[in-house]
Order: C-alpha cells, then sequence, then structure tokens
C-alpha cells in the first residue's frame, strides 16, 4: 500500500517549507514569533499560535525526513533522525542519551508510550519548586485536548511476546501492571517506531501539529542551526543562524539572521538550555543548565525456551509502578518498569559484551525479553541531575554524576525485573553489567546482583527522556523561567519544552509536554493578540 507523502503534497498546495542548505549568504527572515524547535514542545506551540493569526516561524537543525523515507532501517535513521547520529552521551559516556533530531523532534522517533503526568510530581512541583497553577484539576483539561488530538488511548492489541513478559511475571507476583496508551491511528503493529513510522500511524508533531501550522501560514526552515541569541536590555532582538552540511554533521552552510517580537526556545533538554548559553544569557543566580534529567535507565535481559521477536509489534504496551511511588516523591529513588524493542543494532549496543559472548547474546536474539526500569531522578536531595556545559566548538554535553543513591536504585531495579522475568518462565536471567553473567535461578540472580560492582561504565545506563535545564518556578534564584514558561530576564522570550520541568516526571514525557505547552502557549497566544 502505498502512503501519500503529506509534505509533497503541502509543499504542492503552497506551504512554506525552506531547506537552509538552499539558502544564499546573509538571510533574513522576520515574523511575529520565532520558534526553535519542531518536536513536542514547538509544534505544539506553532499550531496554536499560527492558527490564531500570527506570522509564525519553526526552525529546525535536523532535516525533513518523511514517510517516503521511512524504511525501517536502523543504521540509516540513527545518522539521520538522531542527535549525534544517536551517539549522544553524558560528558563521561556513563550514560548513552537518545534524543531525536529532525522535523517533529524525538516524537519523530519515539516508541508512543503517553503518560499523563502523575498527580505526585504536580504536587511536588508546586511544594517543592514554587511552581504554580499546574495542579491536576486544572491540567486535566489540557490532557484531555492532546490525547483527543493525537489518538491516545491505551492499546487495544494483545502485547508482544516482549511486552507480555512484564504482564505475565507481574501477575505471578502479584504486582501492579496496566496498558499503555499511546499516540496511534492505524497502527499496523510494525514496532520499528524508532525508525520513524512509514504509514504516519504514529500521531507524532510530524504529522500532525507542524502540518497544521504549515497550514496556518507558518513557515518551516529545516537543516538550520539556532547559533546565539542578540539582546538588547531585557528584550532578545534576533537570533543568529547558520544552515548545516547535507550530513547534518556541521553548521557551516549560509548564515541566516532571524526576528521576531516574541522567541520560543523548544529544542528540549539540553539544546535550549545550550543556546541561551552560547548566548550568554542573563543568568544571575547560576541556574541555567542545572539540574537536568535522565530518567537513567538499567537493563535486564531474560533467555527464553520459546521464541519472543521483540523487535515486532508495538515496542511498548505493558508497564508496572509497583515501584514507582512506595516512599513517595523522595526517599529511595522510584522506578517504572517497561520493555524496549529488541531492534538488533540498539540491543547489542545496550546489553553489552564483548566478541564470542556478544555474539551468543545477540544469537539469542528472537528468544530474549529485555526490561528497563526508568529511575525517577530529581525528587530527593541526592538526586541533583546533571549540568548542560558548553564544549570548546559551543556543542553542547551533560555532566551527570553518579552516585550511591542512583546505584541504590539500580541495584533494586535489577532485582525487580529479574523477579518478574523468571516469574514469567524466563530460563536464564543477565543484568546488563560489564561483568554480569546469565543466572539460571532466581535465587542465583539475586546474589549476583548484590555482590555486583556499582560504577560507572559496569552498569550499563542509558536515557531517551532530556528533562530540565530551564526549570521553571516563581523564584528567580531557582528558576530559569516562571510558571508561564516566560523567562525570568528576558521579556520576549518562552521555553516552551521539556526542560521546563524542575524535575523528572516519572513516566514518558511526552504526553506532559503536550499537556503543558498546550496551555503555556495559548495563555501566550492570548497575550500576543490581546
Amino acid at each position: 500500500m502505498s502512503i501519500p507523502d503529506i509534505y509533497t503534497q503541502g509543499i504542492a498546495r503552497g506551504w512554506q517549507v525552506t531547506d537552509a542548505t538552499s539558502l544564499d549568504n546573509d538571510s533574513r527572515f522576520d515574523a511575529d514569533v520565532l520558534i526553535i524547535g519542531t518536536g513536542a514542545g514547538g509544534a505544539t506551540s506553532a499550531e496554536i499560535l499560527a492558527q490564531a493569526g500570527l506570522r509564525v516561524l519553526m526552525v529546525e537543525e535536523g532535516g525533513l525526513f518523511t514517510s517516503s523515507s521511512f524504511k525501517g532501517n536502523e543504521a540509516k535513521a540513527y545518522a539521520e533522525l538522531y542527535q549525534e547520529g544517536a551517539a549522544r552521551a553524558t560528558s563521561d559516556n556513563g550514560i548513552v542519551i537518545l534524543q531525536g533530531r529532525s522535523v517533529g523532534g524525538t516524537t519523530t522517533v519515539n516508541w508512543t508510550s503517553s503518560f499523563r503526568t502523575p498527580d505526585a510530581t504536580l504536587e511536588h512541583w508546586a511544594d517543592a519548586h514554587q511552581v504554580a497553577g499546574l495542579d491536576s484539576a486544572s491540567m486535566a483539561p489540557w490532557f484531555q485536548r492532546a490525547e483527543e488530538r493525537l489518538g491516545i488511548s491505551p492499546w487495544a492489541v494483545p502485547p508482544n511476546a516482549n511486552n507480555d513478559v512484564l504482564k505475565a511475571g507481574c501477575e505471578q507476583l502479584g504486582w501492579h501492571w496496566a496498558v499503555i496508551p499511546r499516540n496511534v491511528r492505524g497502527c499496523a503493529n510494525l514496532g520499528y517506531c524508532g525508525t520513524g513510522c512509514p504509514l504516519n500511524a504514529k500521531q507524532s508533531m510530524l504529522v500532525t501539529s507542524v502540518p497544521a501550522a504549515l497550514d496556518a501560514g507558518a513557515h518551516l526552515i529545516h537543516r538550520l542551526r539556532a547559533e546565539r541569541l542578540l539582546f538588547n536590555g531585557d528584550q532578545v532582538t534576533g537570533v543568529e543562524a547558520r544552515g548545516m552540511n547535507s550530513t547534518l554533521t556541521r553548521a557551516d552552510g549560509p548564515r541566516v539572521t532571524l526576528s521576531a517580537k516574541h522567541v520560543v526556545l523548544a529544542g528540549g533538554g539540553i539544546n535550549s538550555p545550550a543556546l541561551l548559553l552560547r548566548s550568554d544569557a542573563p543568568d544571575p543566580h547560576g541556574r541555567l543548565g542545572k539540574r537536568t534529567f535522565l530518567h537513567p535507565v538499567n537493563f535486564s535481559v531474560a533467555q527464553f525456551d520459546k521464541r519472543i521477536d521483540g523487535f515486532y509489534g508495538a515496542p511498548q504496551s505493558i508497564y508496572s509502578d509497583e515501584f514507582q511511588w512506595n516512599n513517595g516523591t523522595t526517599g529511595p529513588m522510584g522506578f517504572k518498569l517497561e520493555v524496549p524493542p529488541t531492534h538488533p543494532s540498539i540491543t547489542a549496543a545496550t546489553i553489552g559484551g564483548h566478541g564470542r559472548e556478544s555474539f551468543e547474546r545477540m544469537q539469542r536474539l528472537a528468544y530474549s525479553n529485555v526490561m528497563i526500569a526508568l529511575m525517577r531522578d530529581g525528587f530527593d536531595e541526592q538526586s541533583q541531575g546533571g549540568s548542560v556545559q558548553l564544549r570548546k566548538d559551543g556543542s553542547p554535553t551533560l555532566d551527570y554524576p553518579l552516585n550511591d543513591y542512583l546505584w541504590e536504585s539500580a541495584r533494586r531495579a535489577w532485582l525487580a525485573m529479574g523477579e518478574i522475568q523468571f516469574a514469567a518462565g524466563a530460563k536464564a536471567v543477565l543484568p546488563a553489567h560489564a561483568h554480569g553473567r546469565l543466572s539460571r535461578t532466581f535465587v542465583d540472580f539475586k546474589t549476583q546482583v548484590e555482590q555486583l560492582s556499582y560504577r560507572i561504565y559496569d552498569v550499563n545506563l542509558a536515557s531517551a527522556h532530556v528533562m530540565g535545564g530551564c526549570a521553571m518556578g516563581e523564584d528567580p534564584q531557582q528558576a530559569v523561567v516562571n510558571s508561564q514558561g516566560r523567562h525570568h530576564q528576558l521579556s520576549n522570550l518562552s521555553v516552551l519544552d521539556g526542560s521546563l520541568f524542575p524535575t523528572s516526571i516519572g513516566t514518558n514525557p511526552q504526553l506532559s509536554i503536550y499537556g503543558l505547552v498546550g496551555r503555556l502557549a495559548t495563555q501566550l497566544r492570548d497575550e500576543l493578540t490581546a
């Protein structure tokens, strides 16, 4: 079945879409609102503001890749659709970071899991971080609006075997499990969501809010890196940008000047604070780039006699919060249990092993379940997250110290995951650790986990959820922006993306961004059109 390319059709109808590599030097673009980034925050903002009649300019560092170019090819997708070719990591390489970079941002490549912000998280933000007006009751209609807009509902198809391990194990143990809501319409259950949806079934920003903004007259410029903001007093007066090269590895193309009455940063955690850092933006209390969170993830690999084929079917459809809120928001770090898809390249890179050991693990891939624990960082004083820093060339990196508080969570998470996997019938379970080995019983697995070393490079860690760095809150001494996303020192600058979060949220963040930014962008729309 041939799927129409909505961008080919839209451009033929008159959509304003510009590839920055085609521009001449010294180009200039003006707008009412400039939005830097086209992911969950940027595209949601663009749709709302453009439909109000404002002249909106969307800028995206990545390229425009559409359904016609999505072939389920891991190597091609990681190179084209992810930050640093899917090789982004913390500054010491202790945590691998999967983060999108293309039109649609991470929403183009995420695994579709869509949860409302937990009530406990919103309450913690109000109590500990002076975030005003974002209680559960006031946010509920914004989450509902996003759910209706993006087809978000619990996945109605039976879970694939990979997810069913989590369900079956929890049922056997009497632990919590539930079905994950997914943002899909007409999903064919292919399973390669992380390489871009060839059917336009995933209701990402690539196929929803970006096209809606273009229909309303917005202008999209892709392959254009925003390098620095220009200031005059408390005003952002312009943005210096530069076109990317054809492989999206360097910004050495045409120079472009952008200006607007109001500027919205929506490059996501790491990138939004990095742009402000490159620009020497006002930061009188040293909060910029601080408290950046990752939901650090560790892995447990279980081998079965039956085929699992975790590379097929909806990648995430079952979760467990059995260990998420047992101690409230503080105390030992809680974690959410899910499974990832087991696509060969990404799985080989994350479960570890070398030489024959790696070869033997991958030979059993079709018979293996992989489980992950999303560790909820940022709620306790012992969890301060990371700090965005700049390399000599101005590119960002994240310094994220690892401490005993996080390692204790990783240890408890391994014990929980291993117990679930054995309860579901696993014949052997391996903690993804430099010195991990297959255990044939849970008793042996537990002994192994207790005896493992807990230190950087030994424990395999990854993240697909970057949050914080431009924290919101009413106290300028603690936060970069206020509870409406407005910069505390710059009057015409808003931050509308996941970098707003003052902690991690304890669940996959895309719906939290849609709901929060939907509300804040609507408030901004009303102000700008008054």
